[in-house]
């Protein structure tokens, strides 16, 4: 694909940015030089290769769920300010 000046106009039209003439300039040939080095990869020979999702190998991450025993209620209940029948009392949002 050859970058144009006309290119680089419609896309600075699009982003709503105002450019310069050196500018643009510049950004075609920086965008072309981009466009040619991915451009590269159609030389690529992929017969043969599928396709993948994932280039890293996904792994599970978690620990396993072990049942373990819980602290008490009435203990953790009395680090709070004000609690009542067995619940935090907080104040009303609605």
């Amino acid at each position: 694909m050859k970058i144009t000046n006309d290119t680089i106009e419609h896309i600075a039209k699009l982003s709503r940015l105002k450019l310069s003439e050196s500018q643009k300039d510049t950004l075609t040939s920086e965008m072309g030089n981009i466009i040619n080095y991915v451009d590269k990869l159609n030389e690529l020979d992929t017969k043969g290769v599928e396709p993948k999702s994932q280039v890293i190998p996904l792994q599970n991450v978690f620990r396993e769920d072990v049942v373990a025993e819980s602290l008490d209620k009435d203990e953790l209940l009395s680090n709070s300010a004000c609690y009542d029948d067995g619940a935090l009392k907080v104040p009303k949002v609605v």
